[in-house]
């Protein structure tokens, strides 16, 4: 047989794309270019207060990098930050998919009054969402503890949830994918909506479960979705920050320390803004990663399809 002659793309159809993404590429270059460089130089010199008040840092080449990636407390923070991205991903990713669910199942009342709910939430700025949780478990007047001691857990009349750091990182944990879910939810409906119905009667109709009838026909259907908001949800956990600081008002106890506060606390608390920056720098190397990773899925997933 033959062999098929490849259609050779035209030069403007192949350079097109690129250059619509030109405008998007210089905005994103002008607003983030220079203080990325910024953060790349002052990551490699030793940048104290005498070097801010002289406007001149002195090379020290990876002497930041050595010192952080040999410092026990940079790895316990990098642990600590990792495990908590994993648990409010995890955690954000079932709840929304249940709320899906539940949406996909519910009448257009209660579907409309939910989403309304939900639309509310995503729209609360973090410092007023924080700052109403933080309301909610204040050890002398939260509404939490007044409602534990109203049910017989006289224990907690003043109770301070941060104490321990397992109760503490549980609010935290709360605040994040309590402001998270509403994305996820309404994305996962939306898809949910390119589901055909008659795969699913049919699948029913077999005696499929609903348990399995979501892994065989509507997971693969949505993994597309699930991957985006994974990535997301990742890149967006990994980097909290106002969330801690605000809760834990603007001084956080090294328990509750995670690579953000960790870069900000060791720059501008202990005036160690060539340290703070190469701290920073990791994490920008790491959500590059998490970055690559997210987009050689969809690569594949575009590949399949």
């Amino acid at each position: 047989m033959p062999a098929r002659r490849r259609r050779r793309a035209k030069p403007g159809r192949v350079v097109s794309p690129y250059l619509l993404l030109l405008p998007a590429l210089a905005v994103i270059g002008a607003v983030l270019g220079y203080p990325l460089y910024r953060l790349v130089t002052l990551s490699f010199q030793e940048y104290g207060l005498p070097e801010l008040i002289a406007h001149e840092g002195h090379w020290i080449g990876f002497d930041n990098y050595t010192e952080i990636l040999g410092d026990r407390w940079f790895w316990t923070v990098l642990g600590r930050t990792v495990a908590f991205t994993a648990v409010t991903v995890g955690l954000t990713m079932l709840f929304g998919t249940l709320i899906a669910l539940l949406l996909q199942r519910l009448g257009t009342f209660m579907r409309l009054l939910i989403t309304t709910g939900l639309v509310l939430v995503w729209s609360m700025p973090p410092v007023v969402a924080v700052t109403i949780w933080s309301w909610m478990v204040d050890f002398e007047f939260g509404v939490l503890n007044w409602t534990l001691a109203q049910l017989g857990f006289e224990s907690y009349a003043h109770h301070d949830w941060f104490v321990n750091p397992i109760q503490g990182w549980a609010i935290i944990t709360a605040i994040i994918v309590w402001g998270a879910i509403p994305f996820v939810a309404i994305t996962i409906f939306a898809g949910l909506t390119q589901v055909s119905g008659e795969m699913v009667e049919a699948a029913s109709i077999d005696g499929a479960g609903a348990f399995r009838v979501f892994r065989d026909i509507t997971l693969p259907i949505l993994k597309p979705i699930f991957v985006i908001l994974a990535s997301l949800s990742v890149i967006w956990n990994f980097q909290v920050f106002s969330q801690i600081w605000i809760i834990r008002n603007a001084r956080p106890e090294d328990d509750y320390f995670v690579l953000s506060i960790y870069s900000f606390v060791e720059s501008f608390n202990t005036s160690q803004y060539g340290l703070g920056s190469a701290i920073a720098l990791v994490m920008v190397l790491a959500m590059l990663v998490v970055t690559f990773v997210y987009i050689r899925q969809m690569v594949r997933i575009g590949e399949v399809d």
